[in-house]
């Protein structure tokens, strides 16, 4: 048995008591919820990373640098649980500097020398690219991002890294599930793990379980000197903004709805949906053999109640 499926999360996040010194009320209620907060992305990290297999022994793990609080919050975990881990991996940070005017270069250097981490800073100018080829007022984060992967991938080669470590969240990765369900009529989404186009390199996303409200409160608190993407980050318009928008705005008005969403990606019944590659319909009999799973044809469907808000009494009408 691989030595990764033997593990469970605690062995990725437990930790050492460490005595503590008396505070004020406040500072000890700011510094209780910034523990809690850092064991819970701990525990989804670590978590995502066993249930994937995301990381062995050995692996060199290359974490890719956007400078913004997702890529600060991955490292930044990854770190506290490589002290933790029952297993032996490295980390070397990359950060791939494509010239956009303005640009505070000194900003990455800077803050991965105070950790310690091996870090690589590649000199590209991919923005006079995207520039030159997109019109104006048209989006740039396809390109762009080909550019990028293809510059990522070629490092990852010198570096001898093993794993190429992105910073997507889970709401990133229910954002992707949208944008290819309206405009691209694909259920497809982000994946955790995979092994990335050129079939050279295995693409992980430790932050696969994490919500992007617990990395922007991390990013608060660490006090992170993000740096703003003049390219993309600056075009208001963008679809994947909008549904970004679109899904904070279903999390407050019902809240769990996007939890349900993600662990939806997690059980999936090929047999009701429509894609013959993934279930045989053209071969479907009737067996005489009861199956939970077979079509309840006559029967509606029925569904959990939704969580109350705070305060909120939910009325159920017959």
């Amino acid at each position: 048995m691989n030595a990764m499926n033997a593990m469970d999360t605690s062995d990725w996040t437990s930790e050492a008591t460490a005595a503590v010194a008396p505070r004020a009320p406040a500072d000890f209620k700011i510094e209780r919820e910034a523990h809690k907060l850092e064991k819970r992305l701990c525990r989804e990290v670590g978590k995502a990373i066993v249930h994937y297999n995301m990381i062995e022994e050995g692996d060199k793990v290359m974490v890719c640098m956007s400078g913004g609080k997702d890529s600060y919050a991955l490292l930044d975990i990854l770190l506290k649980l490589k002290t933790r881990a029952p297993i032996h991996f490295d980390l070397v940070a990359v950060n791939l500097d494509q010239k956009q005017p303005g640009f505070p270069e000194h900003v990455l250097p800077d803050y991965l020398s105070s950790t310690g981490v091996p870090f690589h800073i590649e000199n590209e100018d991919t923005y006079s690219i995207v520039k030159r080829l997109i019109p104006e007022g048209k989006t740039t984060c396809s390109l762009c991002s080909r550019l990028r992967r293809g510059i990522l991938y070629r490092v990852a080669d010198e570096l001898g890294a093993t794993k190429i470590a992105l910073g997507h969240h889970r709401d990133d990765i229910l954002q992707t599930l949208l944008l290819n369900m309206f405009f691209g009529g694909k259920l497809k989404s982000m994946p955790p793990k995979l092994v990335s186009d050129d079939g050279r390199h295995v693409v992980i996303r430790p932050l696969a379980f994490v919500p992007e409200k617990d990395t922007a409160r991390w990013a608060q608190h660490r006090n992170f000197p993000i740096i703003p993407c003049n390219l993309c980050g600056s075009q208001e318009n963008l679809q994947r903004k909008q549904l970004g928008e679109m899904l904070r705005d279903w999390e407050k008005r019902y809240p769990g709805r996007v939890e349900n969403m993600f662990n939806a990606l997690q059980n999936v019944v090929p047999s009701h949906l429509l894609d013959g590659a993934l279930y045989d319909f053209k071969g479907a009999r009737a067996t005489g053999v009861a199956d939970e799973n077979g079509d309840k044809a006559f029967d509606a469907e029925e569904f959990p109640a939704p969580a109350a808000l705070p305060g909120v009494q939910v009325v159920r009408i017959a």
